[in-house]
């Protein structure tokens, strides 16, 4: 199940004026149609549909998938929503597709705390692939701890107050709650817990799923806290 920053129709509606600060989307971007040349994306875990009406404005043939019905909701009222095909689910429950890349930005890949899921997830994309299309996706470097800044995190917009607290670390998993206090008197909280996978890990699940990795490199807008995997589907 989603979590709540997610799922709540009411938390989803105010995801992205506290994720407005994007840079990594521009780096994706002119990765996935400059370097690569894609001209069709698959966006899993597209969320509220930033990264996936981006590519669409840019005339790329999308499709963003994502278990978080009312996250999609959001999705569809966006410029340029027109362009991309939204499914409700996952990468393991895809219609048959053969699209050039999948990708999947910011914490998207570290949501798979299950060793099976994440394998399933990584083959339900290969599937979605055509032969010799690439993945794309980030997680951070569990080294870089770069879970500790979260802890007592506060964060405002106009009607609500966001503050992140850190539940439980333990054996690579990072588990942290969010806090929305809204003006209206309501408060929500939504539980996350995000897998943190070393270098070496994450490319032993993707040669089992069947794919070579072509490159690691870091996030150019977070130096020393992300790989960034670039890898090809099998013919």
């Amino acid at each position: 199940m989603p979590d709540a920053l997610f799922a709540d129709a009411k938390l989803a509606a105010v995801y992205d004026a506290f994720e407005t600060a994007r840079p990594d989307l521009d780096v994706y971007e002119a990765l996935i149609i400059d370097e690569l040349g894609a001209r069709s994306v698959l966006d899993v875990g597209c969320g509220t549909g930033t990264f996936a009406c981006r590519l669409a404005r840019r005339g790329l043939e999308v499709v963003g998938v994502d278990p978080a019905a009312a996250s999609l909701a959001v999705a569809r009222t966006k410029p340029d929503a027109d362009g991309v095909r939204w499914l409700h689910g996952d990468a393991t429950s895809l219609p048959p597709l053969q699209v050039d890349l999948a990708v999947m930005t910011g914490n998207v890949a570290q949501v798979f705390i299950d060793d099976a899921d994440w394998l399933a997830t990584l083959r339900g994309i290969a599937a979605a692939l055509r032969p010799g299309g690439h993945l794309v996706f980030e997680t951070r470097d569990p080294a870089a701890r770069g879970w500790l800044p979260w802890d007592g995190r506060r964060e405002g917009i106009p009607g609500v107050t966001r503050t992140c607290a850190l539940t439980e670390v333990r054996e690579g998993l990072v588990s942290f709650r969010y806090t929305y206090a809204f003006d209206d008197g309501a408060v929500l909280t939504s539980d996350s817990t995000l897998r943190f996978r070393g270098r070496a890990e994450v490319a032993h699940a993707r040669a089992e799923a069947g794919y070579t990795v072509d490159e690691v490199r870091g996030a150019p807008d977070r130096p020393g806290l992300e790989f960034v995997f670039i890898a090809r589907r099998g013919s």
